[in-house]
């Protein structure tokens, strides 16, 4: 069994320390609205009755969103 989205997701918000305030900001960046909420239900344990699975659409936004947040806009 490999990793999910959501480990993935969660791996990254650890490394790059980061709150849910700037995860959202990150996303904002490309223009995808993710609420604090709906963070929280990505981030719970899988057994927790909110939780949420992470789609490959909002993990894709979120690192095109990190990307620009760590070099910048393209030119």
């Amino acid at each position: 069994m490999g990793l999910t989205n959501n480990d993935i997701f969660k791996k990254l918000r650890v490394a790059h320390k980061l709150s849910d305030e700037e995860i959202v900001e990150i996303c904002k960046l490309v223009d995808f609205k993710i609420s604090k909420s709906e963070l929280g239900a990505v981030f719970r344990n899988e057994n927790h009755k909110n939780y949420i699975k992470c789609g490959d659409q909002l993990l894709r936004n979120f690192l095109n969103g990190l990307i620009i947040h760590l070099r910048g806009p393209k030119n």
